[in-house]
C-alpha cells in the first residue's frame, strides 16, 4: 500500500497526471499490482497513491478482493504502520492512497551499509512487533513481512504494504494449493500451505530481524523450493548472529507457532534489553546514522490555472482626437472608435419618395394564367431531368466501385500469390480465372478487413498454477490439467524453463512494467519457443505471441523450482491476453 524509493523517477508519457483530484508530483515505483505514486493531501503532506493495473481492474474477482483489503486496512492504526487515509475501490482504475513515509526499506539500508548495529535491531524489532500488534487487532494477517515491506523513517520504522494481506474474519481468496507471500520470510506452516495465523508474522519478523543483523537472509539463498524445503525441514542456525539477540529471534522462529513469542512479549523483552539506550532518547541519532539524510520530498504537482476568458473589447462611442504631430494616433491598447455619419432630417418630398404605400393588386388574365401554367411545367420537367441524371451518374460511380472490389478480392493477398503470379502455373491460374489452391468462395468475395477503430481490450487471468502435470493455454480454455496448453514448464537436472510448442517466448528485462506496447517491441525479433527461469523470480515478466496474434503478459507471483524430488517445481504467475494484439 506504499512505497518508497531514495530516487524519484519523473512522469512517463502514459504517467498520469492526477488522479481522483490527487495531483501526481513523482512517480515512485511500479509492481505487480500496479504503478505508485507521490502526490500530497490539500494541507501539503505527501501521500503514496497506489493505482491498480487496468488488466486486474477489469477482473470482478480481484475487485472483490481489493474491495475486502481496503476495508481491512482502514480498521489498522498504529504508530508504525503507514496509515491509509483514502481510498476507491469501484473506481477507474481503482485505487488507495497512504502516508508516505520518507525514508529508505530495511533491504535499501543494508544493501549500502551493510547489517545494522545490535541496538538498531532491537529498536527495529520493538516498531515493527508494535505495528503487528495494530495489525492483528484489527482482525488482520499480514502474511508478507519481509524486509521491503519495512521503512526505515527518522523516527523509527514503519509497516507497509497490506497488498495480499488476509483479514482474519474472511475466507481464503486464494486459490487451491496457491501459497501467498515471500518464500524466504515464510513461517513453515505458510510454506506447507496449512492454516496462517498471526504467530506467521511473528516467525516472519524474527527473519527479518535476522537479515537485518546479518545482511542476507537466515535459511539462505538460493531456489524458493530449496528455500522453503530448509524452512519446513531444518532448525535455523543462531550461531552467526550477535549474542544479544539469539534468544530473542529464537522465540520467533519456533517451529510450533503455539511457542512463538506474541508481538507484546517482544516490545517488553526489546525495550528492556535497550535499557539506558532507550532512556537516553538515542532513538533518532541512531536511525540517522542507519537511514542516512532524509530524501527530499518534491514539491505538489502546481494546479494548472485556466486563462481567464476575454471579456469583448468595448468599442468608444467618442471620436478620437485629432493627433499632435508625432504622436500615437490612438493609445495602445484602445480601438479608436470611427466618427459617426452627421445625420440631416429628411424632408416630407423625400419621404414621400422613399416610401409608396401598397397598391391593390389587379386580377390575372387568362393569358397570364396560360404563361404560368407553362412556365411551371418547364420548371417541373427541368428538375425531373436533373434528378435523372445526378442518380445515373451515382449508380456509375458505385458500379464501378463495385468493379474495384471484385479486383481486389481477386488480387494476390499473400506472399504465395504474388511470388507464384509471375510462375507459369500462376499465369495459368490467371488466364483460366481459377483461384489459387485454399483459396475458397469467402476469399474471393471478401474486402480486406478495415484497420480497428480501438486497441484491443486486455483480459486478466489471475493466480494461474503451473507444474511439471499440467499447462496453461493463450486461447480458452486457459487452465490445463493436462500438457496440452501453449505454456509448459519443463525442468532438466538444474533449472526449469517455460517451454512451448506453438508460441514464441522472450523476457522482459529492467523494471517491471509489461505492457502490450513492451511486449511487441520485445516480440519484434524473438524467435525462441523456451526461455529458463533460472534468473526469474517473483515480479518477472515474460511476453508471449501464439500464432493466432494473441498476445500474453506472463508476470511471475511465486516460483519454486527446484531438483528436490520430494519438492515438485511449481510457478505461479497472472496471465494477461490481448486478443488478435
Amino acid at each position: 500500500m506504499n512505497s518508497a524509493t531514495e530516487v524519484f523517477e519523473p512522469l512517463r508519457a502514459d504517467d498520469p497526471s492526477a488522479v481522483a483530484g490527487y495531483r501526481i508530483a513523482a512517480r515512485l515505483g511500479a509492481g505487480g499490482m500496479g504503478r505508485v505514486y507521490l502526490s500530497h493531501t490539500r494541507g501539503g503532506r505527501p501521500v503514496a497513491i497506489k493505482v491498480v493495473r487496468p488488466e486486474l481492474a477489469e477482473d470482478p474477482a480481484f475487485r472483490r478482493r481489493f474491495r475486502r483489503e481496503v476495508e481491512a486496512a482502514r480498521r489498522v492504526r498504529g504508530a508504525y504502520t503507514a496509515e491509509l487515509i483514502d481510498a476507491d475501490a469501484d473506481g477507474t482504475p481503482p485505487w488507495l492512497a497512504t502516508l508516505y513515509v520518507p525514508g529508505p526499506s530495511l533491504s535499501q539500508a543494508v544493501a549500502r551499509r551493510g547489517p545494522l548495529p545490535v541496538p538498531a535491531v532491537l529498536w527495529l524489532m520493538a516498531g515493527v512487533a508494535e505495528a503487528l500488534q495494530a495489525i492483528h487487532a484489527a482482525g488482520i494477517v499480514h502474511r508478507d513481512m519481509k524486509p521491503s515491506n519495512v521503512l526505515l523513517a527518522a523516527d523509527g520504522p514503519r509497516v507497509i504494504d497490506f497488498g495480499i494481506s488476509l483479514a482474519s474474519d474472511t475466507t481464503a481468496h486464494t486459490t487451491t494449493g496457491a501459497t501467498v507471500g515471500t518464500p524466504q520470510y515464510m513461517a513453515p506452516e505458510q510454506a506447507s500451505a496449512g492454516e496462517v495465523t498471526p504467530a506467521a508474522d511473528v516467525f516472519a519478523l524474527g527473519q527479518t530481524a535476522a537479515f537485518a543483523a546479518l545482511g542476507e537472509p537466515l535459511y539462505g539463498t538460493g531456489p524458493s523450493a530449496l528455500v522453503l524445503y530448509r524452512i519446513v525441514h531444518s532448525e535455523p542456525d543462531l550461531t552467526r548472529l550477535p549474542q544479544e539477540l539469539r534468544p530473542l529471534i529464537a522465540r520467533c522462529l519456533a517451529a510450533d507457532p503455539q511457542e512463538r513469542a506474541t508481538p507484546a512479549e517482544l516490545v517488553a523483552a526489546c525495550r528492556q534489553l535497550m535499557g539506558e539506550d532507550l532512556d537516553a532518547d538515542s532513538g533518532p541519532a541512531l536511525w540517522r546514522e542507519v537511514t542516512g539524510p532524509e530524501p527530499t520530498v518534491p514539491e505538489p504537482a502546481p494546479v494548472p490555472v485556466p486563462e481567464p476568458a476575454r471579456a469583448p473589447e468595448q468599442v468608444s462611442e467618442e471620436p478620437a482626437p485629432s493627433p499632435a504631430h508625432g504622436a500615437l494616433p490612438w493609445t495602445p491598447g484602445r480601438v479608436p472608435a470611427a466618427p459617426a455619419p452627421a445625420r440631416t432630417p429628411l424632408s416630407a418630398d423625400t419621404m414621400r419618395r422613399v416610401w409608396q404605400p401598397p397598391q391593390p393588386a389587379t386580377p390575372e388574365t387568362p393569358e397570364q394564367r396560360r404563361k404560368r401554367r407553362r412556365r411551371n411545367t418547364l420548371v417541373t420537367a427541368a428538375s425531373l431531368l436533373t434528378v435523372t441524371l445526378v442518380l445515373g451518374s451515382g449508380w456509375l460511380v458505385l458500379d464501378r466501385a463495385a468493379d474495384r472490389v471484385r479486383d481486389a478480392a481477386h488480387a494476390p493477398t499473400d506472399k504465395t500469390d504474388r511470388t507464384d503470379k509471375g510462375s507459369p502455373a500462376g499465369t495459368a491460374r490467371a488466364a483460366s480465372g481459377n483461384p489459387a489452391p485454399g483459396a475458397g468462395p469467402s476469399a474471393q468475395s471478401q474486402s480486406p478487413n478495415p484497420s480497428p477503430s480501438s486497441p484491443p481490450r486486455a483480459i486478466p487471468y489471475p493466480m494461474l498454477r503451473l507444474e511439471e502435470d499440467n499447462s496453461i493455454g493463450i486461447q480458452e480454455p486457459v487452465q490445463h490439467a493436462d500438457r496440452a496448453g501453449d505454456i509448459r514448464l519443463e525442468c532438466g537436472d538444474y533449472e526449469c524453463s517455460l517451454v512451448s510448442s506453438t508460441s514464441v517466448i522472450t523476457m522482459l528485462r529492467g523494471k517491471p512494467n509489461g505492457s502490450l506496447d513492451s511486449c511487441r517491441t520485445a516480440l519484434e525479433d524473438a524467435t525462441k519457443k523456451s526461455q529458463s527461469l533460472h534468473l526469474a523470480a517473483a515480479g518477472s515478466e515474460f511476453c508471449l505471441k501464439h500464432p493466432s496474434g494473441d498476445i500474453a503478459l506472463f508476470v511471475i507471483t511465486i516460483k519454486a523450482t527446484s531438483d528436490l524430488p520430494d519438492l515438485p517445481a511449481t510457478v505461479s504467475a497472472d496471465m494477461t491476453v490481448w486478443r488478435a494484439a
